[in-house]
């Protein structure tokens, strides 16, 4: 590291310290030693993180005291309207809200977000008067995108991750979808009626949700489950199946929303887009279409980057949370002199948490196309 960039660096850490109430250390240039983040800083920091993140801004981003303990969400699941009749001594019972079983539980669990950089980066960025701030908000932007990662792939939670075997961090906690898929099997969708052969046993090759137009559906009525091309027409009409999966109190909510890839909604419009006419009233309205807010099956589309290519998730932004546990927030940066780089290891305990599983559906297995030939019996 170049004497001007040791500088620089030693005045970044008297300046951690001073945020943070700590004394500066005898030797700044050496880094600091391991600390819990001050109250007020570590509020800051989730702002920022938060605010890098289009998508962490409409989902709920919440500080709990506690490590563990029943979700924050109201989730009022009961009617309230009644009638007791206490002229006999009968007590009125008021209902409870909120949910209290253990699947609405949640449990902060320690997640790493260490980061280093060599000094060749260090010197090359130094020079520029605002590289601190350049550093904070590529790291913070980088952590909000983890963040999402694990709540769309998230299956466990590692005692040591690795990296290299799941890189969609599926080790790293228990993400939403994981949480749907576990704690509440009916809210999931992932096959549809094509699943048989024409002799009636399974087929795991058809094990998926086919989505095709201009081939036969699956019909009970035409008991056609072994010889029709697909499950649905369009992503619309598998899209206002599958919100007959939400709670009749919310199904018809106007804040429901769709999440789904990129790659998925894009098929869709694509779709639009090939039929385009060829005068120029046609082309008009197709660029209207193509340019307006996105929609599936009525709802308004969301694509989130990370989002799994196959899927869609029927629910409200506000159903989806993470928590974050206040004081868990553990800092130290050092000078690695034997590595040539300086590192940063910091930690914070977070949960993710599906507020009400009856205000959720996920749809898995999407296969845009027909379903494959099935094989005759033997």
């Amino acid at each position: 590291m170049k004497t001007a960039t040791r500088l620089k660096f030693a005045a970044f850490v008297s300046q951690i310290a001073l945020v943070n109430g700590l004394s500066a250390p005898a030797d700044p240039g050496n880094g600091t030693s391991k600390f819990n983040v001050a109250p007020n800083v570590e509020q800051k920091l989730e702002d920022r993180l938060r605010a890098s993140s289009e998508f962490l801004q409409m989902v709920n981003v919440i500080p709990v005291t506690e490590q563990e303990g029943a979700v924050l969400g109201v989730g009022v699941s009961k009617s309230l309207a009644g009638r007791t009749d206490t002229s006999d001594g009968t007590r009125r019972d008021p209902q409870a809200v909120g949910n209290a079983d253990e699947k609405h539980r949640y449990l902060c669990k320690k997640t790493n977000f260490d980061w280093s950089m060599r000094y060749a980066l260090l010197d090359a960025w130094a020079h520029r008067p605002n590289f601190q701030t350049l550093v904070r908000d590529d790291i913070l932007a980088q952590q909000a995108l983890d963040r999402i990662i694990i709540g769309f792939h998230g299956t466990s939670a590692a005692a040591n991750t690795d990296r290299d075997a799941n890189p969609l961090l599926q080790d790293v906690n228990l993400g939403w979808l994981h949480k749907i898929r576990t704690d509440a099997p009916a809210q999931v969708m992932v096959d549809g009626a094509l699943t048989v052969l024409s002799d009636g046993t399974d087929n795991e090759a058809l094990e998926a949700i086919y989505v095709k137009a201009d081939v036969d559906l699956v019909d009970e009525s035409l008991d056609n489950a072994t010889d029709a091309g697909a499950d649905y027409a369009s992503l619309d009409a598998l899209v206002l199946d599958a919100k007959r999966g939400i709670h009749e109190r919310h199904r018809g909510d106007t804040d429901l929303v769709v999440i789904v890839g990129h790659d998925l909604l894009d098929d869709k419009y694509f779709n639009i887009a090939q039929k385009t006419g060829a005068t120029a009233t046609e082309q008009e309205a197709t660029d209207r279409i193509l340019a307006s807010t996105k929609m599936l099956g009525g709802l308004q589309a969301y694509r989130v980057s990370g989002f799994p290519a196959n899927a869609v998730l029927i629910t409200k932004l506000s159903n989806l949370s993470i928590y974050w546990q206040e004081g868990s927030r553990r800092r130290r940066l050092v000078d690695e002199p034997e590595y040539d780089r300086v590192a940063n290891y910091e930690s914070v305990n977070e949960a993710y948490v599906v507020e009400e599983y009856q205000l959720a559906v996920l749809v898995e297995n999407i296969v845009i196309g027909a379903a494959p030939a099935r094989p005759d019996p033997a």
